[in-house]
């Protein structure tokens, strides 16, 4: 029997290893990025087009390379941050495994250009699916360029399995965010389809996220530092009460490698306890240095998550560290003892109205600051020993003027009692009212109704929108004067790749230069005052259940408007509102959940009713 065990050939193998390191464009960016930072260079520019998929350029004024090592980089294992066994227990380079570049050169075209500074003459390297093509000295800049040509070209099942232009997009930038905010001191910029992006000049870690993520981040940073003899801590927390439902602007870099930790997010989120929602996730920018034999990052294709030898100290360190950067910033709310922080005690003894019930404790009266309420006149008198006759309470009388005023309408009191046919036919009307200004209760002639308002609104828009996203017909209100908005990149990407569907919902949103756009109108049957906030909380709704559900875009665009737009708890609503609620969220297919699974309403019936008061 013949041997069937045989070894894969080099093109085969480097593209069953591209499969762990370039797993789409973002992947391949974040490699060259990482190569251009451990080559020393303190200016990086990154061009894409089509996002990514028909060029990624990483140029970058580094050391540059020799011919020959311009040729063994290629090769797979073949690195320069690896002598022996040791050095894997003392990394501080981002790429140490030596794949990098032999992965990208199995599933696409790569054109390397690299040159020394002592060096007259450059190296010129072109390889297609790692076939080398050319090799030849060229004139060039001192530093390295790598151009990274039509991606997959040569797997074109792995091509079409990329997402649109709009998310791979967003992966990029998700990328070239981390690396320029772990290297402030190193020049970034970002060019895309010609247009700059990113331009970003070699600063301190302040000046470099207000770079990234606007100026609106200026005001919520909150300084993060503690220095142990095992770990040290620096860098940024964001104040409470800019925390989002999504994630996404939590940074964690350990010895200025990105990483990615739920054990060290959750650190963080304790810390932030009483501060922020349990669904909010607070924006930081945390640097964590420790000594590399204390940690292994060689646990994962990517390099973004590593184990630590002691995760209970570096958690514990973590958490103390933000909370005390939290206090020390009068962040934490400060508690004053000398006073009560819900109202002033103004009290006050009047022995000669006050109503002894036992020799040793009188009444005390007190009044709230600046508390009146006019339209109940004679309040004060139930505090003045003017008590009814009703009570058992001796030398008390009251006045045939103060018994009107103290007297409160209710059926139980009415002069005419009405006849058990006229009871039914006013149950039978669809009485309703409001509980706490956040529920419905209607009667029925089999029992009471009750109504969670949020809840069955956010059912009745829901199938309004999907309705309308699956027939791409929604109407639109003019704004009357148009909003402006402008957006970090990795939202403006999401926006486009959404316009078909918001135009669907009856938006109308329009490019309006870099990174912003213009909204000229909003659906018709939304009831906002700021058709701004209504679309941030659009998006960012949108990124929350992308996160968190598996849905397709219209149904996840659906959910989002359903609930940033639906009515809220405390909203006060007339008897006809109420009643057209009710009688929309029972016209719904669905009307017994919300879309996110809660129950609209509960129904009482009459047997339950009198089981309450059944002896």
């Amino acid at each position: 029997m013949s041997d069937i065990i045989q070894l894969l050939p080099d093109a085969i193998a480097n593209q069953i290893a591209a499969g762990e390191v370039v797993q789409r464009p973002a992947s391949a960016l974040k490699e060259l990025l990482e190569n251009a930072v451990d080559a020393k260079a303190t200016q990086i520019q990154v061009w894409i087009k089509d996002a990514g998929k028909q060029l990624i350029h990483v140029i970058d004024n580094g050391r540059g390379m020799s011919a020959t090592d311009a040729r063994m980089s290629f090769e797979r294992h073949a690195t320069s941050k690896i002598r022996s066994a040791q050095d894997l227990f003392a990394i501080r380079t981002l790429g140490f495994r030596g794949e990098a570049l032999a992965s990208i050169a199995a599933v696409a075209q790569v054109e390397l250009k690299t040159r020394q500074e002592n060096a007259e003459l450059g190296t010129l390297l072109q390889i297609e699916g790692s076939e080398v093509k050319k090799q030849e000295p060229i004139a060039t800049a001192v530093g390295t360029s790598v151009a990274m040509k039509n991606l997959f070209f040569n797997v074109p099942a792995r091509r079409n399995f990329l997402k649109s232009n709009p998310v791979e997009m967003r992966h990029i930038v998700d990328e070239f965010q981390r690396v320029a905010l772990s290297h402030p001191e190193i020049g970034f910029s970002l060019v895309q389809q010609d247009l700059e992006t990113y331009h970003l000049l070699p600063s301190k870690l302040s000046h470099r996220i207000v770079g990234i993520f606007g100026k609106s981040s200026q005001n919520q940073l909150v300084p993060c530092e503690e220095d142990t003899p095992h770990l040290k801590i620096k860098g940024y927390v964001g104040k409470p009460e800019y925390a989002k439902k999504t994630k996404g602007e939590q940074f964690f870099f350990v010895n200025n490698r990105y990483i990615k930790s739920s054990y060290l997010h959750h650190a963080v989120s304790t810390a932030f306890e009483g501060l922020i929602q349990a669904d909010q996730h607070p924006f930081y920018v945390l640097f964590l240095e420790i000594d590399p034999a204390h940690i292994d990052i060689n646990v994962h294709p990517t390099k973004t998550e590593i184990k630590f030898e002691d995760e209970r100290t570096v958690y514990a360190v973590l958490r103390a560290a933000v909370k005390q950067a939290l206090g020390a910033h009068h962040v934490m709310p400060a508690l004053d003892f000398s006073m009560d922080v819900n109202f002033q005690e103004n009290w006050t003894k009047n022995p000669s109205t006050a109503l002894e019930l036992d020799r040793e404790y009188s009444y005390k009266t007190y009044n709230t600051p600046e508390f009146q309420k006019a339209a109940v006149a004679g309040w004060e008198r139930l505090f003045d020993g003017d008590v009814p006759k009703a009570t058992t309470w001796p030398n008390t009388q009251v006045s045939k003027e103060d018994q009107e005023i103290l007297t409160f309408p209710s059926r139980a009191s009415a002069e005419e009692v009405l006849p058990p046919s006229a009871v039914e036919v006013q149950e039978g009307t669809g009485t309703t009212f409001q509980v706490e200004l956040s529920y419905i209760v209607a009667q029925m002639s089999t029992g009471v109704l009750i109504v969670d308002q949020q809840l069955a609104h956010e059912r009745i828009l829901y199938e309004r929108y999907l309705k309308q996203l699956q027939a791409s017909q929604g109407s639109s209100q003019q704004c009357l004067f148009p909003s402006t908005l402008t957006l970090n990149p990795g939202d403006f990407s999401l926006v486009m790749d959404m316009l078909p569907e918001l135009y669907s919902l009856g938006f109308q949103v329009e490019e309006f230069g870099k990174d912003t756009i213009v909204i000229q109108g909003v659906p018709a049957d939304t009831q906002v005052k700021n058709e701004k906030e209504l679309f941030e909380g659009l998006i960012e709704q949108y990124k929350n259940f992308k996160s968190e559900l598996s849905l397709d875009k219209k149904e996840n665009l659906a959910r989002s408007l359903a609930k940033r737009s639906s009515l809220k708890k405390g909203q006060r609503l007339d008897a006809r509102e109420m009643e057209t609620l009710v009688g929309q969220l029972f016209a719904c297919q669905n009307p017994n959940y919300s879309p996110s699974g809660n129950k609209t309403f509960v129904k009482l019936d009459l047997p339950s009713i009198h089981a309450f008061f059944a002896k």
